[in-house]
């Protein structure tokens, strides 16, 4: 019978620019200087190749994409809108990006040539006035021929629609179709397509577009005039205030709305330190089907096609093997992290990061580097307090 030799998966490996483990081919058994070369060799090979910088005539036309970010980043949404204006954009266009909030994802990759970022409504905070008040101040800045934004139920499209109700501006929601010609959506119940030449203001639904974008924009960050900007921060609520926000135990979010997720499979057996992991991160708890099979979790805790489908921004998988239906249900996540000990699993090929390591360990180590970080966090700010305390009580 003829055998198939089958590859080690712990041979020599790189990472590749899309973030992703890449096996090295060729002999194993090589001198040091030259596995070093040939790896030299396949991490060129399999890297991206740098992306050409899209030209514009710059003063010409402009878009401006308006959007919140979430501590730093732009969802999925967020930046296929982003996408959608560069990819419409000639080369007598240039892109515009006016962020509520800060933004610490590459601009440039984004499509983005021009970023304007407004820290001080950054989320949780609710200041639509403010956000209303700073697009306004933005496309009298930049006098952009269109405003397109994210149409979700998170601000973008409350602000997308008060805009134009103000200005008195076209507008085309719920956005299905675009290119540089004309918007469509859904009309009828979903049985028919309206299109019309662009609006003012376009707010896009999700998928529209890719976010991938074959080129990268110029990515430069700039400011609005000072005037502009304390004109913004002036607008104030006039019938409504904004109440703070709330910090639910992890425990009580559904795991469709959880934005931090780690998950037990058929690796753990302490369910006790993986439950007090989750704790002390303060993630959301889920589990393979094996495990819920098992008994050690409730059936509302299973993620996988055939429970919850989710889309944490950060999905660690602890001693899960990644079926198809599991790899289903987090196909939305952003990062994933699998703590597995076959490094050649199913759920490796879909995570972002992988450690080959037993779960239980793995989890005991976390549990301890967190909790380090949280007390020499926690003990400048006790000092410190400390300090304010004596200086009150001597004077």
């Amino acid at each position: 019978m003829k055998t198939v030799k089958r590859i080690d998966p712990r041979r020599p490996f790189i990472i590749a620019a899309s973030g992703l483990r890449r096996i090295t081919l060729g002999d194993e058994r090589v001198a040091d200087g030259a596995a070093q070369t040939s790896h030299a060799a396949l991490r060129s090979a399999h890297a991206d190749a740098p992306k050409p910088r899209r030209a514009y005539e710059a003063g010409t036309r402009t878009l401006l994409v308006a959007t919140h970010s979430d501590r730093g980043a732009l969802d999925e949404h967020a930046r296929q809108a982003v996408a959608a204006a560069a990819i419409v954009a000639d080369a007598k266009t240039e892109v515009v990006l006016l962020v509520f909030g800060e933004l610490t994802d590459d601009a440039a990759a984004l499509g983005a040539d021009k970023v304007v970022e407004l820290p001080s409504l950054a989320r949780p905070v609710f200041a639509p006035d403010q956000a209303l008040a700073a697009l306004r101040e933005c496309v009298a800045a930049f006098s952009p021929a269109h405003v397109l934004l994210p149409d979700n139920a998170t601000g973008d499209g409350d602000v997308g629609r008060r805009y134009a109700a103000q200005a008195n501006a076209s507008i085309a929601t719920h956005v299905v179709e675009i290119d540089a010609a004309h918007v469509a959506c859904y009309a009828g119940a979903g049985r028919s397509l309206a299109s019309r030449a662009w609006p003012d203001v376009i707010l896009l639904d999700p998928e529209t577009v890719s976010s991938k974008l074959p080129f990268i924009g110029a990515g430069e960050r700039i400011a609005l005039p000072q005037t502009s900007q304390e004109a913004a921060a002036s607008a104030a609520p006039a019938r409504y205030r904004d109440g703070g926000t709330t910090q639910l135990d992890a425990a009580q979010v559904a795991l469709e709305e959880a934005d931090f997720i780690i998950s037990a499979g058929n690796g753990v057996t302490d369910i006790a330190a993986f439950e007090a992991l989750a704790r002390v991160l303060g993630a959301a708890v889920g589990a393979s089907r094996v495990a819920v099979d098992n008994g050690h979790f409730t059936r509302d805790k299973q993620v996988g096609a055939t429970g919850k489908t989710v889309n944490a921004s950060v999905y660690i998988a602890f001693g899960i093997s990644g079926a198809v239906q599991h790899l289903q249900g987090i196909k939305d996540c952003r990062h994933v992290i699998a703590v597995n000990l076959d490094a050649s699993a199913p759920i490796a090929k879909r995570a972002n990061l992988t450690v080959i390591a037993d779960a239980q360990p793995a989890m005991a180590a976390l549990t301890s580097v967190v909790n380090e970080a949280k007390q020499a966090h926690h003990a400048p700010v006790a000092a410190a307090t400390g300090a304010n305390v004596r200086e009150d009580v001597t004077a």
